[in-house]
């Protein structure tokens, strides 16, 4: 369900779809599912705050709009963020990467 096109989902939104669709699945199968996905590179996981996470089948690097009122995320291509001014990294590490999350809502 996950991978049938680009798309983010939560955990409970797979869960739903997968219970419309007539499965009995148990909620801890779809979150150790994705967890395994996850490390295994299948997914990529954002987190957009401490008790929101969406589930991205676009695994290559890009970033995101996050819209606070509708709870959705929307990539970002790569090449149209530029991030200057990286501190220093700790001894003995090195960069993988660098993600992107703008926060928005709507115009009140």
């Amino acid at each position: 369900m996950l991978f049938e096109r680009p798309q983010h989902l939560s955990a409970d939104q797979i869960l739903e779809r997968l219970r419309t669709a007539g499965s009995r699945v148990s909620k801890a199968t779809v979150y150790n599912t994705l967890r395994l996905f996850s490390q295994c590179g299948l997914v990529h996981e954002i987190n957009v705050d401490p008790t929101r996470k969406f589930y991205d089948s676009t695994t290559h690097p890009h970033h995101h709009f996050y819209n606070a009122d509708t709870g959705e995320l929307t990539d970002i291509p790569a090449d149209q963020i530029g991030v200057s001014g990286v501190p220093e990294l700790p001894p003995g590490t090195e960069q993988q990467g660098i993600e992107v999350l703008i926060r928005v809502r709507e115009r009140r």
